[in-house]
């Protein structure tokens, strides 16, 4: 760790410097945005209910009904919808995932229009929802600044991974969650001990396994993230004696996918309250809380089956077995005992897919840890978020410190090249 500060600070790292300041400033502005509250709303005094994905990504700012209130949440709803379309559903798309940087830049295009799209829908919904006794002026106007800062967020997003540290919207995510985890774990702190609903010895041991569930989060993520198989790779055109004997391996990750899966799987699951919301039906509301809502056993399942599908789902899309098989074939690459083509193709696919199984279900764990504790002690369902916002931020925070690792390596590289 001291090494690597050391290193940072060297005089030949100095852009990467002004790329970790640049991307510190960009996450002040949004955490510093979240406490501007619109001058003509209210603040939501009521729980939220799922929507506290929605107020925990936005760092609080949906309940004080901030200039970022919606985060970039409608940015990620945008992202899981154009990627499903990729996969054979609408050709068009699929024709730009083949056409390399060029198609990618026109689905992020894509993807930043419907994101500002869903983000004045939104926005619309929850001020008619929330902000009671408002004109129809103020509603319009509350809604166009809430899109203006969803848009402006996507902005800073694409600035941080230009010119910052990369994963400029992850971070965006991280930096709201982390600005929310003290509340969190002051109001886990209140209803168990201060509250008076348990004993003192009661509330201290409950407090205390909230805190143990937390830790067991982080070590559990820290693991599904590191962990990898590694398959060994012999190439034709290298000798074992040349390389020293050197042995070459593909790692392909436990958990290929990251935090995506819950990410996706929490912001997909609130569409049905955005829409019960909109027809303002008090049976549909009941419906959503009682059967979709993740804190009942039928909405746990449903959030189960969601992170299980997106695990697989992202995965195959990030780590394709022909695309691999091809660019091993190309490099001159094979896997001993299996025969380059189709059969290292299917014994990709199986090693993906065994792996991919595994990674899901392990994350499935870590994320219902929280949801169980909180359903059997009896925690709001702002705590109850809490456990899925500290799986996303251990995951982002894992793959920020890869990229900076890989940044400070690649620049050592290249000041060796440089002296030779």
């Amino acid at each position: 760790m001291f090494a690597k500060i050391k290193q940072l600070f060297s005089s030949s790292n100095k852009d990467l410097r002004h790329r970790i300041y640049f991307t510190l400033i960009c996450l002040g502005v949004f955490a510093y945005g979240t406490t501007i509250t619109i001058p003509w709303a209210d603040t939501i005094y009521q729980e939220l209910g799922f929507l506290e994905i929605f107020n925990l990504m936005s760092g609080g700012g949906l309940k004080t009904f901030s200039i970022f209130a919606l985060g970039v949440s409608p940015y990620i709803t945008a992202s899981i919808i154009t990627q499903l379309l990729q996969m054979d559903i609408i050709p068009y798309f699929k024709e730009l995932k083949e056409e390399g940087y060029t198609g990618r830049q026109k689905i992020n295009k894509i993807t930043r229009y419907l994101g500002i799209i869903f983000a004045f829908v939104q926005a619309y919904i929850l001020t008619f929802a929330y902000m009671k006794g408002m004109s129809s002026a103020e509603i319009l106007k509350t809604t166009l600044v809430m899109t203006a800062g969803t848009c402006f967020l996507i902005w800073m997003g694409d600035q941080i991974t230009q010119k910052g540290i990369g994963n400029g919207t992850s971070l965006l995510i991280m930096a709201g969650i982390i600005q929310s985890m003290p509340s969190i774990f002051t109001t886990a702190f209140n209803e168990l001990i201060t509250s008076g609903n348990y004993t003192n010895v009661v509330g201290i041991i409950l407090f205390s396994v909230f805190v143990l569930v937390n830790i067991a989060i982080v070590v559990g993520i820290v693991y599904t993230q590191l962990a990898e198989r590694r398959i060994p790779i012999q190439y034709s055109n290298r000798t074992n004696v040349a390389y020293g004997k050197d042995q070459s391996f593909l790692p392909i990750k436990l958990n290929a996918a990251n935090v995506i899966p819950v990410i996706f799987a929490s912001t997909l699951i609130t569409i049905p309250v955005t829409v019960v919301n909109l027809i303002n039906n008090q049976e549909a509301i009941d419906f959503v809380n009682n059967y979709i809502n993740y804190t009942s056993w039928t909405g746990m399942i449903l959030y189960v089956a969601l992170i299980m599908f997106f695990g697989y789902f992202y995965t195959l899309m990030q780590m394709n077995p022909d695309d691999m098989s091809k660019n091993l074939n190309k490099s001159g690459g094979y896997i001993p005992g299996i025969r380059p083509g189709t059969d290292t193709s299917s014994y990709l696919a199986k090693v993906i897919n065994r792996l991919s199984f595994v990674g899901s279900i392990l994350l499935v764990v870590i994320a219902i840890l929280p949801i169980l504790f909180s359903k059997f002690s009896g925690l709001s369902s702002a705590v109850t978020i809490g456990g899925t916002g500290l799986l996303i931020v251990v995951g982002v925070a894992i793959e920020t410190n890869k990229q900076l690792d890989s940044s400070l390596i690649s620049r050592s590289y290249k000041k060796g090249y440089r002296r030779r």
